[in-house]
């Protein structure tokens, strides 16, 4: 078992943002981790423990304006900002592992840019994991809101706005992760227009993308309960990708954070089974002057 480290990534604009890093001594793997809108890394800690406990190099950064990160708290440029921060932290682990290609976890809102990074790096990404992704999301912010980000999107872009996911039960039922999400100072609470409108135009990104055919393995994960994300249309997104492999699980009786189920056991061993599996069958994908 390896211990979580502490460090810092900074990126190519200059911004410096807190990450936790799991590295074990030889990784046959690595794991670029990313949290949802309101969460932090901090959040998905035990699941990333599995992981490094089977032999993956994890690496799990607070999104720049979140968790730890008190610049341009709740704020991005652009989506394009986001997706070189992906490419940016797989530099990263590079770096420390020696490997080529990486594991793309997105949960909640951290899905969508997981599968946009995915379009964008085919040649870096091993694999892309979908935690109840926030691709099609049933709470969302009220019409005269939307109004108000559209008008601040041109005039005042850095004028905060409520994420609309403030009651704890919308995550889980569990009361004791309800009580560590109700008290967590570092969740993020406001987002800018500028934000809002960069996680708008990452749909856009997704809508064009998402239809050519790609050999990235992709894997689903929905919660049965889930209160956040509407899971019939999401996973009617993931059945008609035109990607080689797709697969889907769902626990029936789950809520919205799978991490904070109860018992998560089963959930954990998925994924470490899952990311397992591609692991080992897409090391013949790799080009040949990487498998040398």
């Amino acid at each position: 078992m390896c211990d979580v480290e502490s460090m810092s990534i900074h990126y190519s604009d200059g911004y410096e943002a807190y990450a936790r890093c799991w590295m074990p001594s030889e990784p046959r793997g690595a794991v670029l981790y990313l949290h949802g809108i309101q969460s932090h890394s901090q959040w998905f800690e035990a699941s990333a423990r599995q992981l490094a406990a089977s032999g993956l190099a994890v690496l799990m950064p607070d999104r720049r304006g979140s968790g730890r990160n008190r610049t341009d708290r709740g704020h991005v440029r652009s989506a394009k900002r986001w997706l070189r921060d992906v490419a940016e932290c797989c530099n990263v682990l590079h770096v420390r592992t020696g490997l080529e290609r990486f594991h793309l976890v997105g949960v909640s809102w951290g899905g969508k840019l997981a599968l946009a990074a995915g379009c964008d790096l085919p040649h870096r990404v091993q694999s892309v994991t979908l935690i109840a992704p926030g691709l099609f999301p049933v709470v969302d912010l009220p019409v005269i809101e939307k109004l108000k980000v559209a008008w601040a999107a041109l005039v005042a872009r850095r004028r905060l706005f409520d994420i609309p996911l403030q009651d704890p039960a919308l995550f889980t039922a569990n009361p004791d992760r309800q009580a560590f999400i109700r008290n967590d100072a570092l969740a993020l609470k406001k987002v800018t227009a500028g934000f809002l409108m960069a996680s708008n135009s990452l749909d856009g990104y997704l809508r064009r993308r998402t239809v050519n055919e790609c050999r990235i393995p992709l894997k689903l994960y929905l919660a049965g309960h889930d209160r956040i994300i509407d899971n019939a249309r999401t996973r009617a997104f993931v059945r008609q990708l035109p990607w080689q492999r797709c697969e889907i699980t769902e626990y029936a009786d789950a809520h919205h954070t799978l991490e904070f189920e109860p018992d998560p056991s089963d959930f954990f061993d998925d994924l470490v089974a899952w990311l397992d599996t591609v692991t080992a069958d897409t090391a013949d994908l790799l080009p040949t002057a990487l498998r040398a």
